[in-house]
């Protein structure tokens, strides 16, 4: 939830345009003093939005701070409403709030964190979205100031997780005074004057999953004190346990339930048939005979931590209590794969989502021509596998396999990657081995279409003219059916030096069901530098005028001009 406090009238009007605009999200805190409104929205919300100064906000709120991974993220906004200032919690967030500002108020984001500045992954929120956890937070800023200096920093552990990219300075070779490690082993015991784990800031991954069998009304403590057991006799860490797993019919377990919930920790169950099917070393008849599977602890816990995963493994075998069993399984983390549509090519029409997904991958791996578009946006240290026109399906395997990897991904293209794009030819390679995440982005249809009119007003189909992968003969008989059921048609790759006659064809077996006068809109390179748009109708387009920049719009029988933009009406009746 988004506070809200305003003091002024300006203020206030810009509190209720937040809240016209984000209905469900945003609680005002508009009437009676300011202070006590700030104080309230401390209490009660994960962000706050003050129409407020800086300084006095800061001083109402100063006595409140705690840490900065569990106060409320705050952003300023000045009095004219020109800039909103990520005052609080940058990276946990405020600096994102300020950006989403910008969209309803028109004001402009000050962020000063410094890896925002440097565009440098954050420590403080690095694996945040995987759900990593940081150990011993006060070697953030030792560590972070070395990898923000270009020092030599040591990263271990992190090689097996999806993780953004870091710049070159970190890395598993590094002899350095720094050093990052990514585990969920137990801290050791040791004297060693630099703490614990040798001076190294350390992230608690979510690894593990703790598998819990029991008799019918065990005690919360008897199951506790067996996990804490369990784990510690392994070496793991309570930090990394991602869930509690068990059999359906311990859904209702409260001992079970209390004991994940003293810990911070869901509980998960699967049907006793399911783990009836999972291998393990302690298998039980006692067991099979009373709830239907030979294990229950060991056979949940590898069994969510497969399925959280691309595989797992028993860390910890079947322990017991007089009423409970626990056993611990390590989860293989599984890759991600964003697929990322750029958009039409304008920087400012590149989603805000897309821009995220760039971020938070190690690597990308596009056209060269799109690589270019968005270099200035990618982490330093981010690996890029560029390539050349008519390497698609290579550049689909080479994602899928280093997302197989253990990498995060980003395969990148204009437009809507799903759209004439990189997603269908990816997603035949990958298995459920991969996360996949696909990232919309405006088409180049759709830019066409905003540029020219409304062309797209009602029912339409887009047909790519290319038959270098679909047979003409396919091809025409598309052309004819859309032609036929009236759709106005949105052509792709329609015309190439080497083949120039399809559009011709296809813009005369249109006409066979168009009157002459049918608009239709030529869009070169659209949202570019370098973009033109021509209104023409069926009876004078030229084709020449068309190239594979080009994307051409040919309307419906009802389309017309209107004051010198295409148009097709939507068919209301209006009153």
């Amino acid at each position: 939830m988004i506070g809200v406090v305003a003091a002024t009238a300006s203020g206030r009007t810009a509190a209720a345009t937040l809240a016209g605009a984000w209905p469900d999200e945003v609680r005002l805190y508009t009437g009676g003093k300011a202070s006590d409104g700030l104080r309230a929205a401390w209490e009660d919300c994960d962000t706050i939005v003050s129409f407020l100064a800086v300084g006095a906000t800061v001083r109402v709120l100063a006595p409140l701070l705690a840490h900065k991974t569990t106060d409320p993220a705050v952003v300023c906004v000045d009095e004219g409403m020109r800039y909103a200032v990520a005052v609080l919690g940058g990276h946990h967030g405020a600096n994102l709030l300020a950006r989403r500002l910008t969209g309803v108020l028109g004001c402009e984001p000050v962020v000063t964190t410094a890896s925002d500045q440097s565009n440098v992954t954050p420590l403080d929120s690095f694996g945040a979205d995987l759900g990593f956890r940081v150990h011993n937070g006060e070697l953030l800023a030792h560590v972070g100031a070395a990898v923000l200096s270009g020092e030599p920093v040591l990263i271990e552990g992190a090689e097996t997780w999806p993780l953004p990219a870091l710049p070159p300075n970190v890395s598993r070779e590094a002899d350095a005074a720094a050093a990052i490690l990514v585990t969920d082993r137990a801290e050791p015991t040791c004297m060693c004057p630099e703490g614990t784990f040798g001076g190294r800031l350390v992230y608690r991954p979510p690894s593990l999953v703790v598998g819990v069998g029991s008799a019918r009304g065990v005690a919360a403590a008897e199951v506790g004190g067996l996990i804490d057991a369990a784990l510690a006799g392994a070496g793991l860490a309570p930090g990394s346990v991602r869930c509690v797993a068990t059999v359906d019919l311990k859904a209702d377990e409260e001992g079970i339930l209390a004991a994940a919930r003293e810990r911070g920790w869901e509980v998960v169950t699967y049907p006793a048939g399911v783990l009836a099917s999972v291998e393990v070393p302690n298998p039980s008849e006692v067991v099979r005979a009373e709830v239907g599977t030979p294990s229950v602890a060991e056979a949940s816990a590898l069994h969510a931590a497969r399925s959280f995963g691309r595989g797992g493994e028993l860390v910890a075998e079947k322990r017991k209590s007089a009423n409970a069993t626990v056993a611990v399984a390590r989860l293989v983390p599984k890759g991600r794969l964003s697929i990322v549509g750029l958009g039409p090519g304008a920087r400012d029409l590149v989603t805000p989502r897309a821009i995220e997904a760039l971020r938070r991958s190690s690597v990308v791996v596009g056209l060269d021509q799109y690589v270019d578009q968005v270099r200035d946006l990618l982490r330093p240290g981010t690996r890029v596998l560029e390539s050349g026109l008519g390497q698609e399906e290579e550049r689909a395997r080479t994602a899928v396999e280093e997302a197989r990897a253990g990498h995060a991904v980003a395969l990148i293209g204009s437009g809507d990657a799903g759209v004439y794009a990189m997603a269908s030819p990816a997603l035949e390679f990958a298995a459920d081995d991969i996360e996949v995440d696909g990232v919309p982005g405006i088409t180049a249809a759709v830019a066409a279409s905003n540029l020219l009119g409304a062309p797209l007003g009602h029912d339409h189909a887009y047909v790519s003219l290319s038959d270098l992968h679909t047979p003409w003969e396919v091809i025409e008989r598309r052309v004819r059916a859309a032609a036929e059921g009236d759709f106005t048609v949105c052509l792709y790759n329609p015309r190439s030096r080497a083949r120039d006659w399809q559009l011709p064809k296809a813009l005369g077996i249109l006409a066979e069901h168009r009157p002459p006068g049918t608009p239709v809109g030529l869009v070169r390179n659209a949202s570019r530098p370098d973009e033109t748009t021509t209104l023409t109708t069926l009876a004078t387009v030229d084709p020449a005028d068309v190239d594979m920049f080009t994307v051409v719009l040919v309307g419906s029988s009802v389309s017309r001009a209107v004051a010198g933009r295409f148009v097709t009406p939507r068919g209301y009746r209006w009153a």
